[in-house]
């Protein structure tokens, strides 16, 4: 499989540009995927190296090693355990490609498509325990119309989290037809993809930790970015951009500024090297669709 049916890197050109590339530097592709930005970053190094991570073992299986890159089987949030273990303290720059690969969302029996009949799964590592049906089926009422809400922002969350339980205590929810046709009723007609987008993106987001495995990500980087060093960060919902926006601006995700007597934020470790995320323009929106939802941030260690 060829990388670019794999996955298709999302603003590719943006991304060199902003991490402002050096041949002789290291760098972090935190989420690997088809590894389109891990070998743009390698092209452009001669002693230099790119550690690239991926929780995904089918990532892992389609990747390739060479002398300027590395590809790691791990979850980004222990990136600073990974590159200790190592021997590398600190890069000189980190990209991160949040969100689902193409990929994931094309091959049926991963769950994370509503277009396919499937179990429903939407584990990015098939190693960790808990799966979207384990999900649906156990989470409380009162579980699930919270996470519909913060998640996917559902509007209906609670009609949707009250249909799931009816439904779960006639049969048990298996597939994603399952789920489908228990919230069925309550999509509105003329928004259908929507509204089945935000549903399971609210599930995968739970499956796989996501915000939690981010914030992890996010406080751990003014450790093992150098002085001077880049960030690239490409988010596909308002949660993820707001938590990377909040670091930047504050250095932590509530957004929270700590100021000395003299009122410098002191918390700040990060400056914003473009004060609105960059959006892919329309010939790519064409091409990709993922990229329509994209939003970079690149900031800069001061």
């Amino acid at each position: 499989m060829g990388s670019d049916e794999y996955h298709v890197p999302v603003m590719l050109h943006r991304c060199i540009e902003g991490l402002n590339i050096k041949e002789d530097g290291i760098y972090a592709d935190v989420t690997y995927g088809g590894g389109g930005h891990s070998r743009a970053i390698a092209a452009r190094l001669t002693t230099g190296k790119v550690i690239a991570f991926d929780r995904d073992a089918d990532a892992i299986k389609n990747s390739i090693t060479t002398k300027n890159l590395i590809v790691i089987h791990a979850n980004f949030s222990s990136i600073t355990e990974e590159l200790n273990a190592r021997g590398i303290s600190a890069v000189d720059g980190l990209l991160a490609d949040l969100g689902v690969s193409s990929h994931q969302f094309d091959e049926p029996e991963r769950g994370f498509s509503f277009r396919f009949e499937s179990s429903l799964d939407m584990r990015m590592n098939v190693n960790d325990s808990m799966t979207a049906a384990d999900v649906v089926n156990t989470f409380s009422e009162e579980e699930l119309w919270k996470m519909f809400s913060l998640y996917g922002e559902l509007r209906n969350s609670k009609s949707v989290a009250k249909a799931i339980v009816h439904s779960r205590n006639a049969k048990t929810i298996r597939t994603t037809f399952d789920l489908k046709n228990a919230v069925a009723h309550l999509v509105p007609k003329q928004d259908e993809s929507r509204f089945y987008a935000q549903l399971f993106q609210a599930l995968r987001i739970v499956v796989n930790k996501e915000m939690q495995e981010l914030e992890s990500l996010l406080n751990q980087l003014p450790g093992i970015i150098k002085s001077g060093g880049r960030i690239c960060f490409m988010s596909y919902h308002s949660l993820e951009d707001r938590m990377v926006k909040n670091f930047i601006a504050s250095g932590n995700v509530s957004g929270v500024m700590d100021k000395d007597l003299f009122g410098n934020i002191t918390s700040k470790t990060f400056t914003a090297i473009n004060k609105k995320p960059l959006e892919a323009d329309a010939e790519e929106q064409q091409i990709n669709p993922r990229s329509r939802s994209a939003r970079l941030r690149i900031a800069q260690k001061i």
